[in-house]
């Protein structure tokens, strides 16, 4: 008998599904929670595929035709680090209220001639302002543009602002913990 992995109840024929990226093996009434994949067995090994697709058959042909370079494939045996979503997202500024609301005076400009600029409302000039707001990536570009200001918060982490009592100039988890017995 084989566990569940997702409830631990003990099952004799347990149903491989994909939820999240991930392939389980779980009972029937798990089953529900994921892609239901079916193993075929073609000259002794096994593949999975997607039951669900409606277009499995013409994906499966398009990827046995060969390599296209957009295809993934589990057994490319290519090395390095997995691409992450958030690799490539600039984080807004901490203190992008006080920059909007700094570069719009030092233009000159009220809260109302900079939403009149942007085609935008006064009321989300001053939500942005205020901090109550955070501006869609769209209204960020908008507010770049308009008061040629960076609202990115530039890489800086707090890694950075860490100094260390090394000679080396790294810090170590020494410099970084406090104790609570000292």
């Amino acid at each position: 008998m084989v566990q569940c992995e997702m409830c631990g109840t003990e099952t004799s024929s347990p149903n491989r599904i994909k939820v999240e990226g991930a392939e389980l093996d779980v009972c029937d009434s798990c089953t529900e929670f994921g892609t239901k994949l079916e193993t075929s067995d073609s000259s002794g090994s096994t593949s999975t595929k997607y039951s669900t697709s409606s277009s499995s058959g013409s994906s499966s042909s398009s990827s046995s035709s060969g390599n296209t370079g957009t295809s993934t494939s589990s057994s490319g045996g290519g090395g390095g680090r997995r691409q992450d979503m958030f690799d490539d997202i600039d984080e807004l500024a901490q203190d992008f209220d006080e920059q909007i609301r700094q570069a719009r005076e030092s233009a000159g400009l009220s809260q109302e001639d900079l939403a009149k600029d942007l085609n935008e409302k006064a009321s989300l000039i001053q939500k942005l302002e205020q901090g109550k707001m955070l501006p869609t990536d769209e209204m960020q570009e908008k507010l770049e543009r308009s008061l040629d200001i960076d609202l990115t918060a530039g890489g800086s982490t707090d890694e950075t602002e860490w100094e260390s009592d090394s000679d080396a100039g790294e810090y170590t988890l020494g410099d970084v913990v406090e104790r609570k017995d000292s």
